[in-house]
């Protein structure tokens, strides 16, 4: 099941499906070492990484599996980093989400008005029931964002990945449908 990669504007963001030209601005934000610092994966060190997940986000969005979209900022189209869904589950219906920003765009409140705009778009279009997201225990701000948008906090991954060589756990968030909120926070 194909599924259309949206194209949502908020006040200040522009979500749309990845462009081949992207493949700059992704490759600057994966290789970032602060940006990475709490992902499960080393900063990227190849250009072709970038091509790589576009190519892997096109084809999720055509096999149903997930969505991912580039985030610009409407006033003057700076890329300001992704958001997704990812690990479908028609039978569930649910899925993940997750976001990447540009150091240079943290502490605006853009991650909470991309994620808030996919995730209406997963519970009006999708009709999910459930979200799931995971954040590093260490990870303070994306935890803020994720609370800001509704979700609750429902337990912790003990030492379930290594963080740059460290053992670290992550924090299990959930929104359920019923408890959606648009405009929270």
């Amino acid at each position: 099941m194909s599924v259309v990669t949206p194209v949502l504007r908020t006040a200040r963001l522009r979500l749309r499906p990845f462009a081949d030209t992207d493949a700059d601005p992704l490759f600057a934000l994966h290789g970032n070492t602060r940006v990475m610092r709490y992902w499960d994966s080393p900063p990227w060190t190849e250009r072709a990484r970038a091509d790589r997940f576009i190519a892997i986000t096109r084809k999720a969005a055509d096999e149903g599996t997930g969505v991912r979209v580039a985030v610009d900022r409407a006033s003057d189209g700076a890329f300001v980093g992704w958001c997704g869904l990812t690990g479908w589950n028609p039978d569930y219906r649910s899925a993940s989400l997750g976001y990447c920003l540009d150091e240079a765009m943290w502490g605006h409140g853009y991650a909470t008005e991309a994620a808030r705009a996919l995730l209406g778009w997963a519970f009006d279009t999708l009709d999910l029931n459930r979200v799931q997201a995971e954040a590093d225990t260490r990870n303070d701000a994306s935890a803020r964002v994720l609370e800001k948008v509704g979700f609750v906090r429902e337990g912790t991954l003990r030492e379930d990945c290594v963080v740059n060589g460290e053992v670290s756990d992550s924090w299990v968030f959930g929104l359920i449908r019923r408890e959606w909120h648009p405009s929270a926070g």
